[in-house]
């Protein structure tokens, strides 16, 4: 197994200029004056922030309000303006602009997940028709450089699987639950507190953020667009110190792992659930706000990348990694779209199911089970991918927790198709 430890990739980052490029920033959030803050310290990269546009008047910045406007649409028309990036986060409004600077010819930094996992398709087409050019890499696991891994070097090489945390605010709950002992809801506390979960945590805890990453993952790793719908994503909040002790008992961590795996049969599969996690895997040891994404490639084996998965520096720097590549006329090539794999769900999944409401053990059918704890209100054993898809949105109102094993299995068969290592 080779081993890279990703942190910013800012301090590699070296582009010699006589004029600097002027960047059109369209968001001041914690990314946006992430980026800001780096340029501030690293004129030598020839990037200057030309022109800044927010959305609401009046409120306190760390600059002074003079350099702010709000009319998003009049830097798509400035041509003095070498690059445009986007670090919103309304999804809907951040298609239309990006989109539209595309159209226009215009070169387009994003770091707007849940804007490319729906539109993926039309801003890849938009490309090919020679209209701009869209980088992405502070979208999927911050300063871990994960999108150009796969596009660049792995672009020519099947992929077995690629398994991931991509998401440091469950992933720090999770942690501290597990030091702690606790409960969900103060670790969750605790996550917010220290600016690493949202007031609304219901898009991380949900699972709904790693899903937006995984689908941008998939197309790169093998070329398929996935609707997000398609993908099971299963969030935390039903979890209690109950599963942390069951895992322990294992001598596994339960962690929110996105895995991507291709099938003997050629199709490709994608889940985004809480796992097991062993200490065998290197994900094992992706504690509090990190990420970590491990590619197992046919012929390169294991690679394993670590880093900073969130943060206005973390992901400033991503960010800026991206202006320096489209300076040196880098652009995603997509290279394994052509030959794009069936997207496989005609599959069974072992779980670990805690809930009190008997109903959920009846909807979700158990094909098999291998273990059950009545005290503990917990069964194991395999359930048709098909049903959890359809009935995710029940589980999480009556406040169902799954864990995936990381074993799949054909649907209605005891062939066991693979164990997944994360």
């Amino acid at each position: 197994m080779s081993t890279n430890t990703a942190t910013a990739p800012v301090s590699t980052v070296s582009v010699s200029a006589a004029q600097p490029w002027r960047v059109g920033l369209i968001g001041f959030g914690c990314v946006g004056q992430g980026l800001y803050d780096i340029l501030q310290q690293r004129p030598e990269a020839g990037f200057t922030i030309g022109r800044i546009v927010v959305k609401t008047p009046g409120k306190v910045r760390s600059l002074p309000a003079e350099r702010f406007e709000f009319d998003a649409d009049s830097l798509l028309a400035d041509d003095s303006l070498d690059v445009l990036v986007e670090v919103i986060d309304d999804a809907d409004t951040a298609f239309r602009l990006v989109s539209e600077a595309l159209r226009r010819g215009r070169r387009v930094v994003t770091a707007n997940k849940a804007m490319l996992a729906r539109h993926l398709p039309a801003l890849v087409q938009l490309q090919r028709e020679g209209r701009g050019t869209l980088l992405y890499e502070a979208a999927v696991c911050g300063s871990i450089p994960v999108i150009r891994t796969l596009d660049a070097y792995f672009g020519a090489e099947p992929l077995r699987r690629l398994t991931g945390i991509l998401n440091g605010s469950s992933n720090y709950v999770l942690t501290r639950m597990g030091e702690e002992g606790s409960d969900y809801a103060p670790a969750l506390v605790e996550a917010q507190q220290q600016g690493f979960a949202e007031t609304d945590p219901s898009l991380d805890m949900g699972a709904f953020d790693p899903r937006s990453k995984a689908v941008l993952l998939a197309a790169h790793a093998y070329g398929a667009f996935l609707d997000p719908e398609q993908v099971l994503n299963l969030g935390i909040e039903g979890i209690s110190a109950v599963d942390i002790a069951f895992a322990a008992s294992q001598g596994q961590k339960i962690k929110v792992v996105a895995g991507l795996q291709r099938l003997p049969d050629g199709r490709v599969t994608v889940l985004v659930t809480p796992q097991l996690v062993g200490p065998e895997s290197p994900l094992y040891t992706v504690d509090h706000e990190f990420n970590g994404v491990v590619i197992e490639a046919d012929f390169a084996g294991e690679q394993f990348l670590r880093g900073r998965g969130a943060g206005g520096h973390p992901t400033g720097s991503a960010v800026l990694a991206d202006l320096a590549a489209l300076r040196q006329g880098f652009a995603y090539q997509y290279p394994k779209v052509a030959e794009a794999p069936e997207y496989a769900s005609d599959l069974e999944v072992e779980i670990y199911l805690r809930t009190d409401e008997d109903r959920i053990i009846d909807l979700l059918d158990f094909s098999e089970i291998s273990e059950e704890a009545d005290e503990d209100e917990y069964v194991v054993g395999y359930v048709a991918l098909a049903n959890l898809i359809r009935h995710r949105d029940t589980l999480r109102k009556y406040g169902a927790f799954i864990v995936r094993t990381g074993r799949l299995r054909p649907v209605s068969t005891d062939e066991l198709v693979a164990e997944v290592s994360a």
